[in-house]
């Protein structure tokens, strides 16, 4: 018998990685769990792997999730509803919990993985795609499936050309001739050691060394394979470097955008980032689409602004005021005279009625959203804050790590936090 040489999504189940705590991403993460940060407006994170994963025909979905996961579990039962349409398609959201077996939260994200196999194993597959839910990029998984296929390969791994300069903090891998990789050191300061990591393969001019990116293709047996025969807890730091000895594991390139969004400076640039005027990455590329939840907002009212470059959502709200490098996220309300340069806005998660406003005033607090005179600049302002009029946020002279009554400093971006209530003329 001839053997295959491309594969078929049909034969894939899609394994999404949400259940990591985002500890660098405080105070983003501080009541939600990563994959269920807000992005560009009205995205979730976990919209990026769950829509490449069905644009390219990969439509059984199992998201393992963890930390602080209900906002998470809310936007993926709202967003994502499966009908006759999408036969056989589904998303199943596996949290950790406690069985007979002993098992009970995730200890990284082999474990994750291997407490997730009795789930897997009820839906028959060839092949087990595994996703990060907290990175930015575009990727037709298609494509790498048939390189897995042709090649014979046990694992594939995407992987992401980078530079000397990058590669120290990255993990990175050696791949030979035929793209079959033969060693795999964990973020190599050595210059020693990584003058040897180069790879053998074709590689851009300048970017000689291989990155993983986080994204595997396992054959079905291999993965069970591996992750019984260690108990290792983490893939790249365990069982993949493991795997190079006992299997055929490949190396797939994609020479094209990937942020992982691991820190909230890296969270900061991938936003502003999508205000270029050609951005390395589009979510309305109309072939490809990331999906998120329909929810029927009106459009945005936005009265006499000064705009340079902004991204302005659904159902928003903004008189006489400047955006200059700003994202607003759904539901916003930017009074009089504000300026907003530098900075994301999440929005709100829902509308306050009259009541709801006159009560604010009795209790002598600001409405949801930014009172007229406030000026913010380079910084993240979280779901449901309240900033009142005349404010000041300033990023400008603040170095470290700051905690404060209702602000935090990270990366040298200023973050309200989410539900922080900002009074009159507070200057931070």
């Amino acid at each position: 018998m001839t053997p295959r040489t491309s594969g078929h999504p049909d034969q894939v189940i899609t394994v999404i990685l949400g259940g990591g705590e985002g500890n660098r991403l405080f105070p983003l993460t501080q009541e939600r769990a990563k994959p269920a940060v807000p992005i560009a407006g009205k995205y979730r994170l976990v919209d990026i792997p769950i829509s490449l994963s069905l644009n390219s025909g990969i439509k059984r979905i199992f998201l393992l999730t963890q930390y602080l996961s209900s906002s998470l579990h809310r936007h993926v039962q709202q967003s994502y509803r499966f009908d006759d349409f999408i036969p056989r398609g589904f998303i199943e959201i596996v949290a950790a919990q406690k069985t007979r077996e002993g098992t009970s939260w995730y200890q990284g994200t082999a474990d994750a993985v291997r407490q997730g196999l009795i789930h897997f194993d009820n839906h028959p597959h060839e092949h087990v795609l595994i996703l990060s839910g907290d990175q930015l990029y575009r990727m037709d998984f298609r494509e790498m499936l048939d390189q897995h296929v042709a090649s014979g390969s046990d694992i594939t791994i995407a992987t992401l050309p980078v530079d000397a300069g990058s590669a120290p903090s990255l993990g990175i891998l050696k791949a030979d001739g035929t793209r079959r990789i033969t060693e795999f050191v964990e973020k190599p300061k050595d210059p020693a050691v990584l003058a040897k990591m180069e790879s053998k393969s074709a590689m851009p001019k300048g970017r000689p060394f291989l990155a993983s990116m986080g994204i595997y293709i396992f054959n079905r047996d291999a993965l069970r394979q591996c992750l019984d025969g260690n108990d290792g807890k983490d893939f790249g730091k365990n069982i993949l470097p493991a795997a190079i000895q006992t299997k055929k594991v490949s190396a797939y390139i994609h020479d094209g955008y990937w942020e992982d969004i691991g820190t909230i400076g890296a969270f900061y640039r991938a936003n502003l980032d999508l205000l270029a005027r050609e951005p390395k990455f589009d979510f309305g590329l109309g072939t490809a689409p990331i999906y998120t939840r329909a929810r029927f907002l009106p459009g945005s009212v936005v009265e006499q602004c000064q705009v340079m470059r902004a991204i302005v959502s659904d159902g928003c709200t903004i008189l006489q005021s400047v955006l200059d490098h700003a994202v607003i996220g759904i539901r916003s309300r930017i009074g009089e005279n504000c300026q907003i340069r530098r900075s994301i806005l999440m929005g709100a998660d829902y509308f306050e009625t009259p009541a709801q406003r006159k009560d604010n005033l009795k209790r002598k607090r600001p409405d949801i959203g930014i009172a007229e005179g406030t000026v913010i600049e380079d910084a993240i302002v979280d779901k449901n804050v309240r900033i009142g009029k005349n404010v000041v946020i300033r990023a400008s002279g603040k170095s470290g790590d700051v905690d404060g009554a209702n602000f935090f400093v990270r990366d040298g971006i200023v973050i309200i936090p989410k539900g922080a209530t900002v009074p009159d003329g507070s200057v931070i």
